[in-house]
């Protein structure tokens, strides 16, 4: 279980096709909605890829937003979700959040997933929202360093 930033325009193409398989076709989200104009390489977003037994299985994205880094299009596809590798995105995310040298960090969770990142240290943050016909919530945490 590893995780790569994406350099390749074939590694990209494959983050894109695990969002489409969780975010289109498992959780409705319309595909119009879910590629926007930060799915490029070089652009101020990093992505990365997670592989489980060497073969890629989840995908997640980080860009700045407000000062902060903002974790964004998290997923996992659904045979793959029981290994921990949500865990490994984030961490993997949050590294890369602070070589930038900012100290923190937020998301927009699926409220279904909030317990997940309570356990990762992030706090909720606000009420409950729809995003693409989806409960969500504000996350956000705060790096300490000793």
């Amino acid at each position: 279980m590893t995780a790569k930033k994406i350099t390749t325009k074939e590694d990209l193409e494959t983050a894109f096709y695990i969002r489409k398989e969780v975010f289109v076709s498992e959780q409705g989200v319309p595909l119009a909605e879910e590629f926007d104009q930060y799915d490029q390489l070089n652009n101020g977003c990093d992505h990365i890829l997670v592989y489980y037994n060497g073969e890629p299985v989840g995908t997640g994205r980080v860009r700045v937003v407000e000062g902060v880094g903002k974790l964004e299009r998290i997923c996992i596809l659904k045979e793959y979700r029981k290994y921990g590798l949500g865990k490994i995105i984030i961490e993997a995310l949050e590294r890369i959040v602070e070589e930038r040298g900012f100290s923190s960090v937020k998301l927009h969770g699926q409220v279904q997933a909030q317990g997940f990142y309570t356990k990762l240290g992030y706090d909720a943050s606000s009420a409950i929202f729809m995003e693409d016909g989806i409960p969500h919530i504000l996350m956000v945490k705060e790096f300490v360093h000793s």
